[in-house]
């Protein structure tokens, strides 16, 4: 099934938790072995998934990016490209540059996170919730250190609370795993050329306001490459598909 919506990836950070790993390039590029960089790696998913119009919301290093992934023929995808300037505006901020791709919602994703979501069931209960008043849908994996991210509380396929990232807690928990659908009226209320984030600000802030974010919880694997730690264990996965 080939989706309508486009899917923006957010891959403009500076990502300096795995500069030590990575110094010369962005950390979407990051190589995790069969000569392919992450974010390659993570297009592909996405288009086995029935995605194939992508927009990359770039800005550290963002030559390299374009670079390495050009108009997306070689993928078999279009790919277009939204830079944050000079300054850096955050995931939010980034994504309010791409406005103009919301039509009049999209698929959002964090370059940094591998999530093997199906897309169209993702769609398909976004609709349903925005039909309900939902203004984006958030895709939730299970993980056993929830402390590590931060973890979102659910009922009634509607998130209630938000958890901060807690240095020593443990146990498992429902986390955001960077996949969402994301609807124009959301959108709105981010401030152009001002740095907002859309997990620190937007999201928690739409609760309070009373506004509907609808949970998608999934089981499907997921991956986050942001630190030397995380990619490795991410490539040491992916090894045994590799080997010559």
């Amino acid at each position: 099934m080939t989706l309508d919506l486009p899917v923006i990836v957010l891959c403009g950070g500076l990502g300096t938790r795995l500069r030590s790993a990575v110094p010369d390039r962005p950390k979407a590029l990051a190589p995790v072995g069969g000569g392919q960089p992450f974010l390659e790696v993570q297009l592909e998913l996405l288009r086995d998934r029935g995605a194939r119009r992508f927009v990359l919301c770039v800005g550290h290093m963002a030559d390299q990016i374009e670079a390495a992934l050009g108009d997306g023929r070689g993928l078999g995808v279009h790919i277009d490209y939204v830079r944050d300037g000079e300054q850096l505006l955050g995931t939010a901020g980034a994504l309010k540059r791409a406005e103009r791709h919301f039509a009049p919602a999209a698929f959002v994703t964090n370059g940094d996170t591998y999530t093997d979501v199906d897309l169209g069931q993702l769609l398909q209960a976004h609709r349903a919730a925005r039909a309900a008043g939902a203004v984006a849908t958030l895709t939730l994996a299970r993980v056993a250190d929830a402390g590590r991210f931060g973890s979102i509380e659910f009922a009634g396929g509607r998130v209630t609370q938000f958890r901060e990232k807690e240095l020593g807690a443990v146990g498992g928990g429902w986390v955001n795993s960077g996949v969402y659908v994301i609807g124009r009226e959301l959108l709105a209320r981010v401030p152009a050329g001002e740095v907002v984030s859309l997990e620190r600000d937007v999201f928690p802030a739409a609760l309070r306001d009373g506004l509907t974010l609808a949970a998608f919880p999934q089981g499907a694997a997921f991956h986050d490459i942001g630190t030397p730690d995380a990619l490795r264990e991410f490539v040491a996965r992916r090894e045994p598909t590799h080997v010559a």
